[in-house]
């Protein structure tokens, strides 16, 4: 109850005057100090990236930083986490810091002297392994504000968490991992976190620019297997089949119906996507079985309900109209909350990040069909997610490389804003208890 109180008084109040006129200004010449040296572990990550709860070489750098600056670390967690804890001279509240450490199973394409050259097998295939969203650069972020505010300590107040988590991208099949994972050992607690926050490089985002959304910000995101099982035979002879491609085929048509004619689209946006199909081996046999892979995107709880309905019913009528079966698993191996930003702690901590990149390059965005599981976090305590433009000034958002692609690329440049963005949230939130 005193917490929703606090929030609430956030609001009413904000922070027009809550730090020392100036500390901005050291923040931001601190940044300026140390620019090459997060550029250079940024590239260095990228050169090396490791996949979900592999990431053991970029977490046994992350803590030994950590320890040079006289923090107290934790390795090991949720796998190959690691969490630094700096005390503050004065009292104050605790105030958690996110990061990402881990990289995806996509092979690079950029011609970059740092580009990945890592190789290796993922789900039975070989692949390359690259920082296609912006993860490396979230930990050299966040590697420089530890080094700026362990610096600072004799005039902070309260305590950092700094929160490297590996997984975010999902944990290896059969493994638990990522934020989800680190809130059930207890990040959250011992010091207990007052209020998180944390941020993500947008390669759609131009440069020196922070976007930022109350409320539901990204979407939740549900995976979903279906296993379309017929009758197979001779490719020639069709009529002694159940053609399990067949009966797929029309699922995934009806599939999206469910977007265009279930979901208010006035209201909130979904999305029902299958990314991948597998059936048969031979152009003259009629397969057995076919499995399809999808995701579902949703911004609210009921219209996850109803979508998640939805997908089932018309599997498995669809499949049992043709004389098949279809066994629908939904969530299938991973399901995150939707990342939803106090409104109240939003509200209050915007001119922080006006400060760092000036007024009219901080943006209230659209929400965002792509899922965090920063989301977990912000379930148990306030929480405030922003993005931080990474794309070069000038350059089309449509021709810039995607998250997730092998084109997918972000400017050294962007990450002096983000340096600058975490060291005003820490030292602006102590002071919005004086209100």
């Amino acid at each position: 109850m005193k917490k929703t109180i606090f929030i609430a008084l956030l609001f009413c109040f904000g922070i027009a005057a809550a730090q020392k006129p100036g500390i901005d200004a050291v923040f931001k010449a601190s940044a300026d100090k140390i620019e090459q040296k997060v550029i250079d572990w940024r590239h260095d990550f990228h050169q090396n990236p490791e996949l979900g709860n592999h990431e053991i070489r970029t977490s046994a750098i992350i803590a030994k930083h950590l320890r040079s600056l006289g923090l107290e670390v934790k390795t090991g967690v949720a796998v190959t986490g690691v969490v630094g804890i700096l005390k503050g001279d004065k009292p104050g509240p605790v105030i958690a810091l996110r990061a990402d450490m881990d990289a995806l199973p996509v092979t690079e394409r950029n011609d970059l002297p740092f580009a990945s050259k890592v190789i290796t097998v993922y789900n039975g295939k070989e692949t390359g392994v690259m920082h296609a969203c912006g993860h490396d650069g979230h930990v050299a972020i966040l590697m420089g504000v530890a080094e700026i505010l362990a610096g600072m300590k004799k005039d902070l107040k309260g305590t950092v968490k700094f929160i490297f988590q590996p997984a975010e991208e999902g944990a290896p099949v059969g493994e638990e991992g990522g934020a989800e994972l680190m809130v059930k050992e207890g990040v959250l607690e011992n010091p207990k976190v007052d209020v998180i926050f944390g941020l993500h490089m947008g390669a759609q985002f131009e440069v020196g620019k922070i976007y930022y959304r109350p409320a539901g910000t990204m979407a939740a995101v549900g995976d979903f297997r279906i296993t379309v099982k017929g009758k197979p035979s001779h490719g020639s002879q069709p009529w002694l089949s159940i053609d399990p491609i067949v009966v797929a085929a029309e699922i995934i048509n009806s599939l999206q119906t469910i977007v265009s004619r279930n979901v208010d689209l006035t209201e909130n946006p979904s999305v029902v996507s299958v990314g991948a199909i597998e059936g048969g081996n031979r152009s003259n046999i009629i397969s057995e079985q076919v499995e399809m892979l999808g995701t579902v995107r949703t911004f609210t709880a009921e219209d996850e309900t109803m979508v998640f309905n939805r997908i089932r019913q018309i599997a498995e009528k669809t499949a049992e109209a043709a004389g098949a079966t279809a066994v629908v698993e939904l969530p299938y191996s991973s399901h995150y909350p939707v990342t939803f930003n106090n409104v109240a702690l939003t509200a209050a901590m915007l001119p922080s990040l006006q400060k760092t990149a000036g007024t009219d390059n901080v943006v209230l965005m659209t929400a965002k069909t792509g899922s965090e599981d920063f989301s977990f976090y912000a379930q148990k305590v306030p929480g405030l997610f922003f993005f931080l433009g990474g794309m070069p000034k000038g350059k089309d958002p449509k021709t810039s490389g995607p998250h997730h692609t092998p084109e997918f690329l972000i400017e050294d440049s962007s990450f002096k804003t983000g340096v600058v963005a975490f060291c005003n949230l820490v030292f602006d939130y102590p002071e919005l208890n004086k209100k």
